[in-house]
Formats: structure tokens, sequence, C-alpha cells
């Protein structure tokens, strides 16, 4: 009983923490002004803008009831613990409740870790194969599941942009945009490369291979953010999309890539009806890789000038999922590691992010 009077305590101490971060007064002044200006006459004539100021509402909303919910469960519990000198089974009530409670507050706890000014928004994210061929190519699709999966088990909404399968098995690369709160901020522990290890299903000898794929993680940036693209350093292609074993093949090249000469970043979309709207995605995706490149670029030379060592930096390995000889996820960067390697490629894959997220803020 007093365990749980204590950990009650505690849980009230952090949600006060909490309001007091989120600024619970300044959310219910935005709730109210940007319920206002959803109220005018024409707030739909600009369609993109209405769905930004739509989106946020929804997120101020949700935050609002999230913290109000929080706040009534340690009211009820506490009530409850009251209770309980009479009634010993509402004990175990009290302690899934109070389990719950903090399981929701350390998510949204994460919210300290972040800073920029793009973490709390939506993400693209990209998978590319790396050498290895075959082998590789399945490993990028492992990887675009366990995404999936991720987003799911958060709740995120995921639309895919570009999904460009193997001649023989798995894609080559793949684009999606990611959408919730803090999805970019989160996402952006994953970028890098991942590394296989495993016996290939794929060699008749049942030889242990070792495979790559690389994660791209750009934020979504509206039209009102400036990035300079010159027609001149740009090299597009137009080819015909397809669905999976050659299926609704396109008559016409709709599908669009394009290449920018001097990053070499390459992007693609196929997912859109016509060219002109493939092209119009796969640029708007451009202009996120490029401006989170430039973003990197400038913090590690802010890293460099202050003589601390530069983050995590494009291309490195960041973390090893070994299937053979042993079962071990590891990343490189935290020292984070598990053996339940069939879990992180369900999609749990906080405890990686958590730990990338807290070790990059006490840096």
């Amino acid at each position: 009983m007093s365990e749980l009077k204590d950990r009650a305590a505690e849980l009230e101490e952090r949600l006060a923490e909490l309001e007091a971060f989120f600024g619970v007064d300044d959310l219910r002044e935005e709730e109210a002004e940007l319920g206002e200006q959803m109220s005018r006459p024409g707030f739909w004539d600009d369609q993109e803008r209405a769905r930004d100021v739509s989106a946020r509402f929804s997120r101020v909303q949700g935050r609002i009831s999230l913290l109000r919910d929080l706040r009534g469960a340690l009211s009820d519990s506490e009530e409850l613990l009251e209770l309980a000198d009479e009634d010993g089974d509402l004990l175990f009530e009290v302690e899934e409740e109070l389990r719950r409670v903090e399981r929701v507050l350390e998510e949204q706890e994460v919210a300290r870790l972040f800073a920029g000014d793009y973490d709390e928004g939506d993400a693209i994210l990209t998978i590319n194969s790396g050498a290895g061929g075959v082998d590789s190519q399945d490993w990028a699709e492992m990887l675009a599941r366990m995404y999936r999966r991720w987003a799911e088990r958060r709740g995120f909404g995921l639309e895919v942009i570009e999904y460009t399968e193997g001649e023989e098995a798995g894609i080559k690369s793949a684009t999606f945009t990611v959408s919730g709160e803090y999805a970019f901020g989160l996402l952006s522990a994953e970028r890098g490369v991942h590394r296989l290890v495993r016996i290939s299903p794929f060699d008749a000898s049942s030889r242990r291979h070792t495979s790559f794929a690389s994660v791209a993680v750009a934020p979504v940036i509206d039209d009102r953010v400036e990035v300079e693209v010159e027609e001149k350093d740009l090299k597009i292609d137009t080819y015909r999309a397809s669905g999976a074993g050659g299926q609704h093949v396109n008559k016409t090249d709709s599908a669009v890539r394009i290449t920018h000469l001097p990053t070499g970043i390459v992007v693609q979309c196929q997912n859109e009806r016509s060219q002109h709207q493939n092209r119009e995605v796969a640029m708007r995706v451009l202009r996120a890789r490029l401006f989170e490149l430039e973003r990197e670029r400038r913090e590690q030379e802010i890293a460099a000038q202050s003589g601390e060592k530069a983050d995590i930096e494009w291309g490195s390995q960041i973390r090893s999922y070994v299937l053979h000889p042993y079962k071990l996820v590891k990343d490189h960067r935290t020292g984070e590691e598990t053996a339940n390697v069939d879990r992180v490629l369900d999609g749990d894959l906080d405890a990686f992010i958590y730990a990338y997220l807290k070790n990059r803020t006490a840096a």
C-alpha cells in the first residue's frame, strides 16, 4: 500500500513537470485561437494552409486531452488507494492503472529530448539497399516492414511515395511519409547504415552473408522554407511504374526519378497518377533531403568549431542485426542491445531510439 502511494506521488510530480514543460494554459489558448481560425469563412480556400492548421489543431487537442486523462487517472488511483484499506482487491487495479500512466508519461517525456524546429513534425523516410545484390534488397524490404510496424505501434500514418522492387526479391529502394507527433525527431535516430548478418536464404550452400541498407530521414517542409534547386543541377528520368510481380504496369512513363548532380541524391516517385504529380512529389522530397543535408552540415561545422566530435555522419554504420551464429541487435552509437531480434524486426525500436536521443541530449 505505502509503495503504491509513493509511486502515485512520484507520478504526480512527473505529470506536473510535463504540464509545465508543454504549457497547458498556452495550449488551451492556442486551441481556442486555431478553432477560431477554422471557423472563419473561406478557411478552406487555401487548402494547404488549412490542412496545416487542422493538423496542428488536432495535435494540440490531443495533447490537452492526454494530459487531462493522465491527471484524471492519477486522481482516481489516489481515491482507490484510500478505499483499498477496506478492499484489498483494489490494489491490483490501482497497480495496473499506475503502470499504464507511467508508460504514457515515459512516451510523453521523450518530447523533452527534442529541440529542433522540425522535430515535432512529419518525416520523409527513405531506404536504399546496399551492395550485395538480392540479400541486400531482401534486407531493405525487412527494414521497410520494420518501420511500417513501428509506425503502426505508435499510431502513426505511413504513406508510400515510392517502392521499387528487386528483380528476384526484396526492394531496391522505398520512400515513405511518416505522419505523427515527433515523427521526424524520433526517426532522426535511425539515419545511417543498418547491417544484417545471417545465413542467406538465397545461397544454395547456406553460407553466412553480411548485407547493408541505408536509411535517410528528412523533415517534411512547406513551401515557405526556401531551398534553392537549379534546373541545371537536375537529371530527370521517367520510367514505367509497376506493382508486385509486374502487375499494374503503367502504359505510360509516369514514374519520375530525379538525380541532384552536385550531391548525388536520388529521389523517385511512382505512386501518383500522372508524371506531373510524380515530379511534384519527387521535387518536394528532394527539397526536404537537401534541407536536411544542409542542416547536418551546419551541425557538424558547429561541433568541429567547438572542439566536439561531430554527431553521426551520413553513411556510417549505426546498428547491427545478427541472426547467426547468435542473435543480437546492437546499436554501435549507444551500446544499447537486445537478443530479441524478432521483436525488434517487428517494430519494437523505441529502446534504441530513446537511448540515442538521450545520449544526444546529454552530449
